[in-house]
């Protein structure tokens, strides 16, 4: 079998398929809306966006002054909901075009009071012990090449009884799915430069936040809420990802090949709130 090459987060970041295809369907926002359980129609986008944010707000549930890390803030819509909701927000993210966005945004927002837009990585953290309330991360711990060390500086750097909260996804072991289903996630978190993803199976995530020193650990499965979204993203990429596949273009349009193959084996995997306290 041939050997995949995955690519980094800046490459992965860098395509065009990525630069255009989040603006077109997000307006650069870099994760999944909230919808009711019940709901199909996705639309309005924007609302689901918003709410899922409200329910990383509620998960963490912090007191206005807090001060939280957001670890991979993307072009820091996210930091910015939470800023507007009286946290204190370090938005920290490895990616120089979301840090150049982030920071355009903060300022257009006036939030550079409550917005600190800074180029780090979350495994090597450049903040003290006990120095945030809260800790979170949207959809962005799965590109974590090391998450073992990343969790113990999310604990490191937390206040005793801080809360973090973790909005990403787990599937099914290799042995519990059919061999198609396998070789899909395993080059779609590959291209996407997602090497946390294609480990977290089911109960490692809960495992590593144990080992890590984190209690009171509760796991929320979110996956019938990001159905709609999910199912819109297939519909739109079904017909581009039939060319893209007779070309052998994978490994250029992995997020269209991501929706297909995601919402055809969403069986086999969930999105999920993982949330524990230091």
């Amino acid at each position: 079998m041939k050997t995949i090459q995955q690519p980094s987060i800046q490459d992965y970041y860098a395509t065009r398929e990525s630069r255009w295809g989040y603006q077109l369907f997000l307006s650069n926002t870099r994760h999944f809306g909230y919808y009711k359980s019940s709901r199909s129609w996705p639309f309005p986008i924007s609302r689901a966006l918003r709410a899922m944010e409200q329910r990383l707000a509620d998960t963490l549930s912090l007191s206005s002054g807090a001060k939280v890390l957001d670890a991979g803030a993307g072009v820091a819509d996210v930091a910015s909901f939470m800023a507007m909701r009286g946290l204190t927000v370090e938005a920290i993210d490895l990616v120089d075009r979301h840090i150049a966005l982030a920071k355009r945004n903060v300022a257009a927002r006036k939030l550079t009071d409550r917005i600190n837009v800074t180029k780090m990585d979350y495994q090597e953290l450049d903040f003290g012990e006990q120095y945030f309330d809260g800790v979170y991360t949207m959809e962005t711990f799965v590109h974590a090449t090391d998450p073992e060390k990343a969790l113990r500086e999310f604990y490191r750097v937390l206040k005793p009884g801080g809360k973090i909260a973790l909005f990403e996804y787990d599937r099914a072991t290799d042995n519990d799915m059919p061999p198609a289903a396998r070789k899909a996630f395993e080059r779609v978190n590959t291209y996407a430069s997602m090497p946390t993803f294609q480990r977290f199976t089911y109960g490692v995530p809960e495992q590593l936040l144990q080992e890590a020193g984190f209690t009171d650990i509760v796991v929320e499965d979110l996956s019938s809420n990001i159905l709609p979204m999910l199912r819109l993203f297939a519909i739109a990429a079904y017909v581009p990802y039939q060319i893209i596949k007779l070309f052998h273009l994978e490994h250029r349009f992995v997020n269209a090949m991501s929706a297909v193959e995601y919402y055809r084996y969403r069986g086999y995997m969930r999105y999920v709130v993982i949330s524990a306290k230091k």
